[in-house]
C-alpha cells in the first residue's frame, strides 16, 4: 500500500539503455471522446490522441511539439489524470495510472508538478501568494504551519521572488506577468516533485522575460533531477530547454529525437515545414523561408486514412501514403520518424 510518506515509497522503475530510470511511460495510448447528436445518439468520436508512445527518463527533458489542436492538451491532460484514456497505458514508476486508488492518486499528484500557460488565469484572485503557495501543503498533509513557511520561503527563494517578505501577502494582480508565473511556478514545486508537466509556460509572456523563465525551469531541473514534459508550438525555444522533441501531428508522433539531430536533420516532411517556418533573428533565413503546406489539420473526428499528413504533403507516395498508416523507422539511431519515404 502506497502511503503519502514519499520515502516510504518502493522505486522499482525499469531502467533505460544508458542507465536512466524511466519515470513515464506511456504504451499505445489512445484518448478520444464521445459525439452525440441531441445529447443522446452516438455521433462519433474525436479522436484527440490515437496511438501515442514514449518514455521519459529520470531528470529529462523531453518537449512535445505542433501546431494548435494537434492532441497536444489533451495528452497533457491524461498525465495530469485529468482525461480518462480510452485504451492504452500511462504508467508513473511501474503504477498503471488508471488503476490508482484514491491514496495513490493523492501520491501521484504530490509527485508530479503543472505549470500552467497563463499565469493571471491560473491564479485565485482572492487569495496572497502565501494563501496560493499554503494551499497544497495543506492539502499534502504538511500540518506544522512553521513547516509549511519553511518550505514557502525555500521555494520562494529557488524562484527567485526575492525579498520573500516583499512577496508573500501581494495578490496576483499586484504582480507583473514574470512574477506571476514564478508564482505559478512555485506552487507547481512546493510539494517537491519528481516530475513536472510545463504547458507553453512562456508563450504568455513578453519576450524579455521568456528566458528568463526557460532559465529559471532549466535550473530547477537540474537542482531537483526534475522529469520535465515541456509542451509547445514554438521551436525556437525546445533548443535551449530540452534533450529530446517529439513532433505531434493530429494525434499521432510523427518524429522523435534528440534535439541536435532534429533541428539538424529533420526527416519528417511536417517538421521540415515546421522548421523553415520557425523565426530567427538571421536574414539568410528570408531566402530559405517556407510555409507549412497550405490547408489545415485534418478533423480529428474524421481524420484521413493512412499517413494523416498526405493531403498536405509535397512528397506523397500515390498508392501507400493515403492508404496505410507508417510505422516507426529509424533512419539512423535514436532518430525514429514515421514515414514512408524512409522504408
Amino acid at each position: 500500500m502506497i502511503t503519502q510518506s514519499k520515502s516510504e515509497i518502493t522505486q522499482t522503475a525499469d531502467v533505460n539503455h544508458d542507465g536512466r530510470k524511466i519515470v513515464l511511460a506511456i504504451d499505445d495510448l489512445h484518448i478520444w471522446f464521445e459525439l452525440r447528436r441531441f445529447g443522446f445518439g452516438h455521433a462519433g468520436h474525436v479522436k484527440a490522441v490515437d496511438g501515442v508512445s514514449f518514455e521519459v527518463h529520470q531528470a529529462e527533458t523531453i518537449a512535445i511539439v505542433g501546431e494548435s489542436g494537434c492532441g497536444k492538451s489533451s495528452l497533457m491532460k491524461a498525465i495530469l489524470t485529468l482525461n480518462k484514456p480510452t485504451s492504452g497505458k500511462i504508467v508513473f514508476e511501474d503504477k498503471n495510472l488508471a488503476a490508482l486508488s484514491a491514496q495513490e492518486k493523492h501520491w501521484y499528484h504530490s509527485n508530479v508538478g503543472y505549470v500552467q500557460q497563463d499565469p493571471y488565469g491560473a491564479l485565485p484572485p482572492f487569495m496572497d501568494v502565501q494563501q496560493i503557495l499554503e494551499e497544497p501543503l495543506i492539502v499534502g498533509g504538511v500540518k506544522s504551519r512553521e513547516k509549511r513557511l519553511q518550505r514557502i520561503h525555500k521555494t520562494m527563494n529557488e524562484v527567485k521572488l526575492t525579498p520573500v517578505e516583499d512577496f508573500l501577502h501581494k495578490f496576483p494582480h499586484m504582480l507583473s506577468g514574470g512574477q506571476q508565473q514564478r508564482v505559478v511556478i512555485a506552487r507547481a514545486m512546493i510539494m517537491e516533485p519528481k516530475f513536472l508537466v510545463a504547458d507553453e509556460p512562456v508563450s504568455m509572456l513578453d519576450a524579455s522575460v521568456r528566458v528568463e523563465i526557460l532559465k529559471l525551469l532549466r535550473g530547477l531541473q537540474e537542482e531537483h533531477h526534475l522529469s520535465v514534459i515541456y509542451i509547445t508550438h514554438d521551436l525556437s525555444t525546445v533548443s535551449y530547454f530540452s534533450e529530446r522533441i517529439f513532433v505531434m501531428y493530429a494525434g499521432n508522433l510523427v518524429e522523435k529525437a534528440k534535439v541536435r539531430q532534429l533541428l539538424d536533420n529533420p526527416l519528417h516532411p511536417y517538421t521540415v515545414a515546421l522548421l523553415t517556418g520557425t523565426s530567427e533573428p538571421d536574414a539568410k533565413n528570408a531566402e530559405t523561408f517556407k510555409e507549412i503546406p497550405p490547408g489545415e489539420p485534418p478533423s480529428l473526428v474524421n481524420p484521413p486514412t493512412g499517413c494523416r499528413f498526405h493531403p498536405r504533403c509535397s512528397k506523397i507516395i500515390k498508392g501507400l501514403c493515403e492508404v496505410k498508416y507508417p510505422p516507426e523507422f529509424e533512419p539512423e539511431p535514436g532518430h525514429l520518424v514515421s514515414c514512408w519515404l524512409y522504408q
